[in-house]
């Protein structure tokens, strides 16, 4: 397939002038007569990852490998990524805000976390529930994000309603109309605020919220005539 056909597709899914005007969402490496032979999803970009790719493969990540414009190519990581990339002919494609907004808070919602009441404003996707207590909502968190010991802000023992932006959703705090958020990166400010506002908290951390986007961009692509393969960068952070 040429990769313009591909964009394409991925643009009728879920439009890049959707994407945020910070943001670096479509081709970062590539152009769109360039021949693919398979397609390879993952959250990022890594060294082991791109060592597994076969030339000709297009790699669509959830994070564009380049967010600000380079002035140069040198030996840093990023440099070095691209690299290695133009040597195998490997192009690029991020899927960022404006699947954020369209599919993967959704996606996590229903098909991660089970809820089936939801809608969405913008990045942040709202679940109504019958009823729910505090600690129902951190189990079902350390369950289907698999995190041992998250941290937490808990304001009120009841939950009718809850927020999620996957991610690092810290700056939408204020705007949050809920009795629970659930988003990553949350720091010391942001719960301090919401305690203050009585807005309850759990930090379903970055890379743990967002390790679903291979699994619901394949959904959505997975008819088209060309291998299609998810290999997941790895979490930066070491586990025990």
């Amino acid at each position: 397939m040429l990769l313009k056909d591909i964009y394409n597709k991925l643009d009728n899914i879920s439009s890049f002038s959707f994407a945020s005007s910070w943001d670096n969402s479509g081709i970062n490496i590539g152009y769109m007569d360039q021949y693919i032979s398979e397609i390879v999803i993952s959250l990022d970009i890594d060294y082991h990852l791109l060592d597994n790719l076969n030339p000709n493969t297009l790699l669509i990540t959830h994070h564009p490998l380049i967010f600000q414009p380079i002035k140069s190519i040198g030996n840093d990581p990023i440099s070095n990524f691209i690299r290695d990339m133009i040597k195998k002919d490997i192009a690029h494609i991020a899927m960022h805000t404006n699947f954020d907004k369209t599919h993967l808070n959704s996606f996590v919602a229903i098909n991660i976390l089970g809820f089936d009441k939801i809608y969405t404003e913008d990045f942040i996707c709202y679940i109504d529930v019958e009823s729910m207590v505090f600690d129902d909502v951190l189990e079902l968190v350390k369950d289907r994000f698999h995190i041992y010991r998250p941290n937490y802000v808990k304001t009120t023992n009841k939950i009718k309603r809850l927020a999620l932006t996957t991610g690092s959703g810290g700056s939408l705090i204020k705007n949050i109309e809920a009795d629970i958020f659930l988003t990553g990166d949350i720091k010391y400010h942001d719960a301090m605020y919401a305690k203050a506002k009585g807005l309850g908290l759990i930090d379903i951390t970055h890379f743990n919220s967002e390790i679903f986007f291979a699994q619901a961009l394949f959904q959505e692509i997975r008819e088209l005539d060309i291998k299609i393969s998810i290999i997941n960068s790895n979490n930066p952070f070491n586990k025990e």
